[in-house]
This record gives C-alpha cells, sequence and structure tokens, in this order.
C-alpha cells in the first residue's frame, strides 16, 4: 500500500478528535443538537488550522444515515465517501482557480437540484476571497436565500477581502492559531500510535517552525522522519530546519551579563560556521527575552519547573528595564537585518548594541568576571548618566559606598530611594575644580577671604532652595537633558548634591540618554561657577514638574485662545453662514 503523508493520515474526522478551536466546536455542536442550522458558514483563520476539516466534519454531520448529528458514525457510506472526497452531495471548490462569475453560476445552476444521495448538499468554497466582484455579485441572492436542501460553507485567509455585503449573509467563526504545546501534544502522541522514537525537544523546534499551523508541524514532522532515518531527535531537527539552539541564545545572555564583547561575538562566529539563521537567531533571542521578563513579572506564567530553573539566572543578571530595552532592540535588529550590509554584520551589530546599553554591573554571569555584591544587591544597579567607569565607587556626603546606602536606607524624608528597585544615579563632580574660573574669581571677591561675604555670583544653595522650574528657564539645556530636567522634581540641595526624582512614568529617559545626567551637572556646575553633583532617583512624583506646569500653562493657553475665537466676530460669522464648526484640536496658540 502506498506510503500516506500524516497530514491526511491523522486528518481529525469528528469533533472529538479535533485538537484546538473547542469555540467553533461548542458552537457547532450545540447547533447541530438543536437543529439551530444556518444557511452560510465562514471560517477564517490561517493556513493549517483545520478550515477544511471542520467543513467535512460539518458535512459528515449533515448527512450521516443516523440523522442530523454532532457526533457522525464514521462507518455509513456517507461518511465514508465525504472522507474519501467522492460523496456527490460534497463539492469543494478552490476559488483560487476558479474565480470567475461563470464558475460561479455554474455551480449555483447546480444548486437547484435535490440531493442525489444525501440529505443536504454542502458546498465548500476555499479562499473565497479569491472570487472577482462580479462572482460574489452573482451567488449573492442565492446565499441570502439559498434552497432547503443547500447549505454553503466559505473559507479565507484574508477575510479583510471579502465584501461585507456576503460578510452579512454568513455566520462568521475565527479559527485560532495552534499554541506550540497542543502542537507537542499532539506530535508526541501521533509519534507514539506510529512507533516512532522521539526526543520532546525536537517536537518543539517543529512547533515553532510550524507557526501555529497543524498541518505544517505534520508536514515538518514527516520531513524530521526522513531526516532522522526514522527517528526525531534535536540535532536533526536543528540541522533540517536551521534552527538555532537554545545553548546559543542562553550563552549570548550569559555573556552579556558578565560584559565580555568577546565572548558574544564568538557565539555569533560560531553560529556562522554552522550557516544558522541570525534571522531565526533574534527571534529566538526575543522569545527567551520574552520568557524571562515573564518569570520576573508573572512567574504563574511558566508553571514549567525546568523552563524556571533555566531561567533564572538571567532574572538574577538582569533589570526588568533593560529586559524590555533589550526586547526591543533585538526586535529591531530583526527588522534592520535585510538592510544590513550581510546578515553577520546585522546581527554582530544587533549584539553590540545590547552591549552598549547594558546596565552598570559590578559583577556578572560566567568565570572570570570580578566579584560582585550579593544577588539582592546586584538588582540595585542602575542606568547611570555618568557613573564613574572603573576606579572606587563615589561616596556619599556620610562616607558610605553606593550599595551600603541603598541598603539601610529603604525610605526617608525624601521617600524611598529607588521605587522601581533601583539606587539614585549619583554622577561625580567634574574633574576641573575651576582654578581660573568664576569660583576663583568669587574668592577674590570677598573680602580677605571670609567665607561669610556676599560672592560676585549667585548663592546656590540660595537659588537650588527657590523656584526649581525658574532656574531650569535659564540653564541652556537642550535635546534629552532638558526633558529629563522639566520631568524631574527637586527634593533637596546640600553640601553641593541635588537631589532630583524622576517620574517614574518617564524612567525610560535615564535607560535611553546615559549621559543627560552628566551634562545636566555640567551646565549647573557652570551656572554657579562651582562643582554641583547630581543625585535622581525614580519614583512617584509628590509635587510638580516644569513639565506638568508647562502642560497646565499650555492647555490654559490654548483654552484662551479657543474661547477668543469663539467669541470672535469673523469667525461666528462663517460659523453661521456656512453651518460650520471650530475643530478645537486645531488651535494653536500664539
Amino acid at each position: 500500500m502506498a506510503y500516506q503523508v500524516l497530514a491526511r493520515k491523522w486528518r481529525p474526522r469528528s469533533f472529538d478528535t479535533l485538537v484546538g478551536q473547542e469555540h467553533v466546536v461548542r458552537a457547532l455542536t450545540h447547533a447541530l443538537t438543536t437543529g439551530r442550522l444556518h444557511h452560510a458558514y465562514l471560517f477564517t483563520g490561517t493556513r493549517g488550522v483545520g478550515k477544511t476539516t471542520i467543513s467535512r466534519i460539518l458535512a459528515k454531520s449533515l448527512n450521516c444515515v443516523t440523522g442530523v448529528t454532532a457526533t457522525p458514525c464514521g462507518q455509513c457510506e456517507a461518511c465514508v465517501a465525504i472522507d474519501a472526497d467522492r460523496f456527490p452531495d460534497y463539492v469543494e471548490m478552490d476559488a483560487a482557480s476558479n474565480r470567475g462569475v461563470e464558475d460561479m453560476a455554474s455551480l449555483l445552476d447546480k444548486a437547484v437540484y435535490a440531493p442525489v444521495s444525501g440529505r443536504y448538499k454542502v458546498y465548500m468554497i476555499d479562499e473565497v476571497h479569491m472570487l472577482t466582484g462580479h462572482a460574489f455579485n452573482a451567488m449573492l441572492k442565492t446565499l441570502e436565500e439559498p434552497p432547503e436542501h443547500v447549505k454553503f460553507i466559505l473559507a479565507t485567509t484574508d477575510p479583510q477581502k471579502i465584501p461585507v455585503t456576503v460578510l452579512s449573509r454568513c455566520l462568521q467563526f475565527n479559527l485560532k492559531q495552534m499554541p506550540p504545546d497542543r502542537i507537542v501534544g499532539h506530535l508526541a502522541g501521533l509519534l507514539e500510535a506510529e512507533g516512532v522514537p522521539f526526543e520532546p525537544l525536537a517536537l518543539r523546534h517543529i512547533a515553532r517552525g510550524a507557526e501555529g499551523s497543524m498541518r505544517d508541524a505534520l508536514s515538518l514532522l514527516d520531513q524530521a522522519i526522513a531526516h532522522g532515518g526514522g527517528r526525531v531527535e534535536e540535532s536533526a531537527v536543528q540541522d533540517m530546519l536551521g534552527a538555532v539552539g537554545d545553548e546559543h541564545l542562553h550563552a549570548l545572555l550569559a555573556a552579556l551579563a558578565s560584559g565580555d564583547v568577546a565572548a558574544l561575538l564568538a557565539v555569533a562566529d560560531a553560529m556562522r560556521s554552522r550557516s544558522l539563521s541570525f534571522g531565526a537567531a533574534l527571534q529566538g533571542l526575543a522569545s527567551l527575552l520574552h520568557r524571562t521578563a515573564l518569570l520576573q513579572f508573572a512567574p504563574e506564567a511558566l508553571p514549567d519547573e525546568g523552563e524556571r530553573a533555566v531561567l533564572a539566572p538571567h532574572v538574577e543578571a538582569f533589570d526588568p528595564e533593560f529586559l524590555q530595552l533589550a526586547y526591543q532592540i533585538v526586535i529591531h535588529g530583526r527588522d534592520e537585518l535585510p538592510l544590513a550590509p550581510d546578515e553577520y554584520a546585522g546581527f554582530s551589530m544587533t549584539l553590540l548594541r545590547l552591549f552598549a546599553f547594558r546596565p552598570e554591573t559590578p559583577g556578572g554571569l560566567g568565570g572570570g568576571a570580578p566579584s560582585g555584591p550579593e544577588p539582592g544587591a546586584a538588582r540595585a544597579r542602575s542606568w547611570r548618566g555618568g557613573e564613574a567607569r572603573g576606579g572606587a565607587a563615589p561616596q556619599s556626603t556620610d562616607g558610605a559606598p553606593p550599595s551600603e546606602r541603598g541598603a539601610r536606607q529603604p525610605g526617608g524624608p525624601e521617600g524611598p530611594l529607588a521605587e522601581v528597585g533601583r539606587a539614585p544615579a549619583i554622577v561625580p563632580p567634574p574633574a576641573a575644580d575651576f582654578p581660573d574660573g568664576p569660583k576663583a574669581e568669587m574668592s577674590r571677591d570677598c573680602p580677605e577671604g571670609n567665607p561669610g561675604a556676599t560672592p560676585s555670583l549667585a548663592d546656590p544653595a540660595a537659588l537650588m532652595e527657590g523656584d526649581w522650574h525658574a532656574l531650569l528657564a535659564t540653564l541652556k539645556l537642550g535635546g534629552m537633558v532638558r526633558q529629563l530636567a522639566q520631568h524631574c522634581e527637586k527634593l533637596r540641595f546640600g553640601d553641593g548634591l541635588l537631589r532630583l526624582r524622576l517620574a517614574d512614568t518617564h524612567g525610560h529617559l535615564m535607560a535611553m540618554n546615559r549621559g543627560a545626567a552628566e551634562k545636566l551637572q555640567a551646565e549647573l556646575s557652570a551656572h554657579f561657577g562651582q562643582p554641583v553633583r547630581v543625585a535622581i532617583e525614580i519614583g512617584k512624583v509628590a509635587s510638580e514638574t516644569p513639565a506638568q506646569r508647562e502642560a497646565v500653562a499650555q492647555a490654559e493657553r490654548h483654552k484662551a485662545a479657543v474661547a477668543a475665537l469663539t467669541q470672535d466676530p469673523f469667525v461666528q460669522g462663517i460659523i453661521e453662514r456656512l453651518d460650520a464648526t471650530l475643530e478645537v484640536a486645531s488651535v494653536k496658540p500664539l
């Protein structure tokens, strides 16, 4: 007997054996049981999710000798003939090759005659969106009021192209893509029945490659059995699919956590030597980052204890903020891959971008990395706008290192130091101490060096304790630095240290602009003529930031401009004569 491919041999022949699509099965089962049958059904969904299969099961349910039922016997002449595609009253028409009005007219002419051997004539039109406009128009009347013995089943992968006049005449069911776990479970049961040895991880690679299509998964499984010589093994499936093994992806994150750029590029070189797909690698890396973020925020979403154990090192190694940024970098890197000089260059540049935006860590994964703080303290690392690279960590005014300050100051007069789980970014003072600049002039202007005398420049403490909004207006800031400062509220100033709090809704300004805090510090130091340090924490803003004040002022100006226009006699005359309306959103205050 000739070999039958798995997709045909294991096609579901009843609603009970159908994998997935429970919402469709439930609705059709209730309709068949209660006799509330519609004359036209529309099944939408991507390839290989069961549109044709459900159509055949429904045709058997309507024509089984046991009567209209949700559980056709599968043994009678009608059921066997429909499964063998030789039942005269079940017609499958491919609209991709029979799309003209003549084809549709021929089908409708035959529809008026009574069934030959069944209870209903069932017409299944596949890829119905391919029909021409005239063909759609020709079927409208029959589709709305067909003979009692006719049922229409339409199937499409692109429902957007179907006229609304057709959609309104059908009951529409959207078939979902198969989840990978359902595909793996189905393939495992199938292979056990076939007596084919397999490795579970190999089935996971097939499920990912199928992209939600059960038919594609069965076709890939056929190919994997042939490729593996009667066995389905992970290494053989990876070679067949050109898939990137999880060991490469975990090695990338480990190298990133340890700050080892050479190890990052070594993984890329190893992948190139095996001719692995860099696009698939970025897709797999994005999936790995996604699962790691899930474990951080919603551990219950990953019930597999084995997967949790594998991902745990990455959870400890990376901040939630960095995982979000890394995910975006990888997604954009995959989109930009066709624009790169070659795929290796695009992939390696994405890795270098991840390295460039990695969080500052005293230690990390992998051997050879300097010993860092305890895992809990490691989670308190931050994106620092200008933190010192190497050397001793900057000390606070009380001489304690930042890690100790974060450990013993969960709160205080200014609120918690890190409402999102990281310490404030403290920028060290500029290296130059203004020996010949404004500070020296201040000292010369003070009578006999008396520190209590009034200097020629404004006292920083006096201005800092004043209006932070007004102070920002006098600073020469631009671009992202101004955005960062405008979304901060001032906490206090003392001992040359200005403490600011950045609104947690704009925490990305610190992550994406690592030098912004340093530039703000430099401008403040230049403005006051003496070193000023800046410490920025992220949290809930208690008062009003300059950006919020400006938004309120802008809203007031807009409101006043709208009021002035509505009261203007010329505008009122236009509205009355032309029955016009004033588009409030388009009003721009001067």
